[in-house]
């Protein structure tokens, strides 16, 4: 398969990003069938659908109380016990949004009709081998599927994104993700026990972010560990990915147990390039989940003095990148974009990488040769 963003004429994949990554609505919206009424139902699917103005036909949970109660709020008339009674009342062209844990995903895959249009909560697996059984599934059924890989949709993001290709700030020599905040894990219960949860549940995120903008990446090399006095799996990484000859740093840095207050939290994205920079604050894990604030700046090499200016943008990465991440899926199935960016197929490169973050981790990295009693020229300069 294609890398995410493949390079065009210019040989530079974020000069010619994909046309779904425009935020604009689908000309003929179609219904959609919510499967799972947890708290990103809550906060971040239906109020985004909302605003757009997606019809949301029906509302699935195991948990029915919970499911009327988020129903009657959005004005849903239709809720189900069952991904079966959901299948059997649905529009002919609906979209089934699974807002699910990945370990859902295969078992409500397996009950959707075949050649069904679906949007999958990311990651695509608890590991690389569910991202292979979910595939299989998709192939097999013939389902239009598309991951819910919403931070390449926030509104900053997009607004970065139209700036570097027009090329403000020339080619891309750098790209950076830090975040260093602390992350309340107890509010999402189900991952308190997950062997992998940093890298599957976060850095994903950025991950995909950077292939949406470089492709894939030809190497990873990463340290991800634990919190000594916390019972969650690894909650600190840092992931370096390298792009062949192509002379780009590429470097996401989480630390999610930054306790000690406000003045030094940091969360942003910075695209830094021959003729300029672009930075991205992510307000939402600012103070999670109350956030901070969102902004979008950018500095140029022709314009130094002034520093860097503030680029404007709507919205924000909570709702508003659910509705491009749903709009995308549906300007593809309406025919107005060629090719679906966020397929199965191309999240499944996402959790290669992360697959390999993983792996390179438990490797240890490379043993420094403390031992040698003479290193020549030639071996240090390898």
């Amino acid at each position: 398969m294609p890398p995410s963003s493949p390079a065009g004429p210019s040989g530079l994949p974020e000069l010619e990003p994909h046309p779904g990554y425009r935020l604009v609505l689908p000309d003929h919206p179609r219904p959609v069938v919510l499967v799972g009424a947890g708290g990103i139902v809550r906060d971040a699917h239906l109020p985004a659908y909302a605003k757009a103005g997606f019809t949301v036909a029906s509302l699935t949970d195991l948990d029915l109380d919970r499911a009327h109660a988020l129903a009657e709020a959005y004005g849903i008339t239709e809720t189900y016990g069952s991904v079966a009674d959901a299948v059997a009342h649905a529009p002919a062209d609906a979209v089934y949004d699974v807002a699910l844990p990945p370990e859902a995903h295969v078992g409500v895959l397996e009950a959707l009709p075949d050649g069904a249009a679906v949007l999958l909560q990311k990651p695509l697996g608890n590991d690389l081998a569910d991202g292979v059984r979910t595939r299989e599934v998709c192939r097999r059924k013939g389902l239009v599927a598309a991951v819910n890989t919403q931070l390449r949709f926030a509104p900053y993001v997009a607004a970065a994104r139209e700036l570097i290709a027009a090329g403000t700030v020339g080619e891309l020599y750098d790209l950076e993700v830090r975040v260093s905040v602390n992350t309340p894990w107890e509010m999402f219960p189900y991952v308190l026990d997950l062997p992998r949860l940093e890298i599957n549940m976060h850095s994903v995120h950025y991950l995909d972010l950077v292939r949406s903008f470089l492709g894939d990446p030809t190497g990873v090399s990463a340290v991800t560990v634990r919190h000594p006095t916390k019972t969650v799996a690894n909650t600190r990484s840092d992931i370096a990915l390298t792009y062949g000859d192509r002379p780009v740093r590429v470097v996401v840095s989480t630390n999610h147990d930054h306790h000690f207050g406000e003045p030094y939290e940091e969360s942003f994205v910075k695209w830094e390039g021959t003729r300029g920079a672009v930075r991205a604050q992510l307000g939402l894990l600012l103070d999670y989940p109350r956030g901070g604030e969102d902004r979008l700046e950018v500095v140029t090499d022709d314009r130094l003095d002034q520093g860097w200016r503030p680029v404007p943008f709507e919205g924000s990465w909570f709702p508003d990148a659910f509705i491009g991440s749903m709009s995308v899926l549906q300007r593809y199935l309406e025919g107005s974009i060629p090719s679906l960016p966020t397929s199965v197929d191309d999240v499944f490169r996402t959790m290669a990488v992360v697959e390999a973050a993983y792996r390179s981790a438990a490797s240890g990295g490379e043993p420094p040769p403390y031992d040698a009693d003479r290193i020549t020229v030639e071996e240090g300069a390898r």
